[in-house]
């Protein structure tokens, strides 16, 4: 009887099947959208108007969860499908159209595209949801009367 309840147990963790509860309500870490083009992009102001829907379609996702952050990156990549990062921590928090644009199109002019680019996409991390609890604890101060 033990070597039946074994043998299913393998069988179901080899399936990759379990009863394990899921944890939905972790602590989101970052938003981001990206786009895959049909035809690669070799022009930097074609780049640019994708940039300009790409962060549209982000401040969207920003709202819808309620949150903004500080830093943002651009995702490059080309047509060999080498991926390119580059990141700048802005001193306060985003989830604005104009200035998510605004800093992936610097982004995207600090140094010069190598190839032509199959994707686009920018995220936002460092986000304002990520307080600690114990600073959260630290600000109360309690007082007892005598």
């Amino acid at each position: 009887m033990l070597m039946v309840q074994v043998r299913s147990m393998l069988i179901f963790l080899l399936l990759h099947i379990h009863n394990s509860k899921v944890k939905p309500n972790r602590l989101r870490k970052s938003v981001a959208a990206e786009h895959t083009f049909r035809d690669n992009l070799t022009s930097e102001i074609y780049m640019l108007k994708k940039l300009e829907r790409i962060s549209d379609e982000l401040e969207g996702r920003l709202k819808k969860s309620k949150v903004a952050g500080k830093t943002v990156t651009l995702k490059i990549k080309y047509s060999d499908f080498t991926i390119q990062t580059r990141s700048k921590t802005l001193p306060f928090f985003v989830k604005d159209q104009s200035i998510l644009f605004d800093t992936s199109k610097e982004l995207l002019y600090q140094k010069k595209v190598k190839n032509s680019v199959r994707l686009l996409g920018i995220s936002v991390t460092n986000l304002n949801n990520q307080t600690k609890k114990k600073e959260k604890i630290a600000d109360v101060q309690l007082t007892f009367e005598f």
